[in-house]
């Protein structure tokens, strides 16, 4: 008996969550994907806006445009300090319009959801999921390319990885991502019933 009534108990504290995180996306629709580079928060992002009529930021490309540089020559010429403030400024201007009600998905950059600032105002305007890739995928989809300037030295690039989970589980929902098919993903966030 104290069994069902746990079981009942799970089920209405769900349900609650749920129903509040659909009232949060009618007030202020954003959905912030969060999670190390590598972890398919682009391309599940694209693929989730495509799927709900949403627009799609990432960030990482906003402030490449903005700056007229890749984010590997804004590390080198600026250093990591200035390309989280720039980071921090392009997600603020992108959560007004989702505080005007306009909806978003957004791909933000492995580091952005370390900012306690950047958490709040995210909490605050939508929801948060976090992508959960293992290490090895990530490690696998980054390999060869120069442009990440965090995954030049592998060692690091693993410590790096091991430190950032515990930010990442902040998020308000975890989607395990097992695949390459961006499409699973998209499946298991649909699943969250947030829509």
């Amino acid at each position: 008996m104290a069994f069902e009534k746990e079981r009942v108990h799970a089920r209405d504290t769900t349900a609650i969550r749920l129903a509040y995180m659909l009232l949060k996306l009618k007030r202020t629709p954003g959905i912030y994907l969060v999670g190390f580079m590598g972890c398919g928060k682009s391309t599940i992002g694209r693929a989730l806006a495509d799927h709900i009529g949403w627009t799609f930021v990432d960030l990482d490309e906003e402030i490449e445009r903005a700056q007229s540089l890749p984010i590997s020559d804004i590390f080198e010429r600026q250093g990591e300090a200035a390309f989280r403030s720039l980071e921090s400024a392009q997600l603020r201007e992108h959560v007004k319009q989702v505080d005007r009600g306009r909806p978003f998905v957004i791909a933000l950059g492995g580091g952005a959801f370390l900012s306690e600032d950047n958490v709040k105002i995210m909490t605050r305007s939508g929801v948060t999921i976090w992508l959960d890739c293992p290490f090895e995928m990530v490690e696998r989809r980054v390999a060869g390319l120069n442009h990440r300037p965090l995954a030049r030295d592998p060692q690091k690039f693993r410590e790096l990885y091991e430190s950032r989970r515990e930010s990442y589980m902040r998020a308000e929902y975890r989607i395990a991502v097992a695949s390459d098919d961006a499409e699973v993903a998209v499946h298991g966030i649909m699943e969250l019933s947030l829509l």
